[in-house]
């Protein structure tokens, strides 16, 4: 009765989770515009909206369906009228950011994600202060992330920027491809077995919509050449998911250039310098003046790059204070330094004090 659904990546946790919902049919969100959703069902593809109850009790954007999201619907057609979203089953995974512009709210790019292909080309695009960026989050997803850098071919100097990725993304797989070369495409495949799901994110023109099309055997999506200053056309408008002739699912994505930290996972994008920090001579060393420090040692011996350290504060510091009230960042900020004698207990005793 599921098939059409296992096709695009209906788990038995899901199916089963599903049971608890009588008189309601399960459907996967494929793609959204504005407030309708396309929903794959037992049945097949139906547009669908959230009703007025789901909307009333939303707390946070974040609860809205996102694509990914498997959700129960009232209808199994939309003969009559748009089906209803009445509920988002649990999330096993999304990957979340800061909305574009001067709005602080958050936007689901995907749920339900097993891995995270992060595009990143070999030419204009190759920056790796922001794949540091698209690892934190990725992490953070609960998804597991996997660089794929394109157009190699227009490189120019493939075999530095490949040390300089090692050292960004020590541990984290990274697949290769230029116009002429497509063996990442057979280890894409290989890693997205039935029932996964993969996302592709990046900047707009390095390739994702490409690599898909590859993928499905069709040119599904619209594909842009390279403009006369070397960059990518941006061709992707909103996020789709498909089906994999092979099996496997992927989620394309508009390009993201800009990337908001709603949270991230610096422990695993920065994993040298956590380590580092144990060696430190003091517990609550900030790297700074401190005697001992493994940290500093590190950067004046070569061993850690000054700019991969000036990023990880960044990030570190936007992760945690963004959004935040004064109060709020003095409280982060006590936990931090009371971290080797009680944490949170510290902090808490610290504010029992003051009121």
């Amino acid at each position: 009765m599921n098939n059409l659904l296992k096709k695009v990546g209906l788990s038995a946790r899901l199916e089963t989770e599903a049971t608890m919902f009588d008189d309601f049919v399960l459907g996967r969100i494929l793609s959204q515009a504005k407030h309708i959703y396309r929903v794959m069902t037992h049945a097949g593809e139906i547009k669908a909206e959230v009703s007025g109850k789901f909307r009333y009790n939303v707390e946070n954007v974040t609860e809205f369906p996102a694509v990914g999201d498997f959700v129960m619907l009232y209808r199994a057609d939309d003969a009559t009228g748009h089906a209803m979203i009445h509920h988002v089953l649990s999330r096993k995974s999304v990957f979340i950011r800061k909305a574009a512009g001067t709005s602080h709210e958050s936007q689901v790019v995907a749920a339900n994600v097993d891995i995270v292909y992060i595009c990143m080309a070999a030419n204009y695009d190759f920056n790796l202060r922001r794949l540091e960026r698209y690892l934190g989050i990725a992490w953070d997803s609960g998804a597991k992330p996997v660089i794929i850098l394109t157009k190699a071919d227009l490189s120019p100097d493939l075999a530095t920027q490949l040390v300089e990725l090692e050292e960004v993304a020590l541990g984290v797989d990274l697949l290769v491809t230029s116009f002429d070369d497509r063996t990442a495409l057979k280890a894409i495949k290989d890693q997205l077995s039935t029932g996964q799901t993969a996302v592709f994110i990046g900047s707009s023109g390095v390739g994702k919509s490409t690599l898909i099309n590859h993928l499905l055997g069709q040119d599904a999506l619209e594909t842009g050449g390279l403009r006369n200053d070397d960059k990518g056309r941006h061709t992707t408008t909103h996020r789709e998911l498909f089906a994999l002739p092979s099996g496997g699912v992927v989620i394309d994505t508009p390009g993201m250039r800009e990337l908001g930290l709603e949270s991230a996972n610096l422990t695993q994008t920065f994993t040298k310098i956590y380590e580092l920090a144990h060696q430190c001579k003091f517990n609550d060393c900030q790297h700074t003046t401190e005697p001992k420090c493994a940290v500093k040692a590190a950067i004046e011996s070569g061993e850690l790059s000054q700019e991969r350290y000036d990023s990880y504060l960044k990030l570190s510091k936007e992760a945690q204070y963004e959004g935040l009230t004064s109060r709020e960042i003095e409280y982060v900020k006590l936990n931090n330094i009371y971290a080797n004698i009680g944490g949170m207990k510290r902090a808490r005793d610290h504010f029992k004090k003051k009121r």
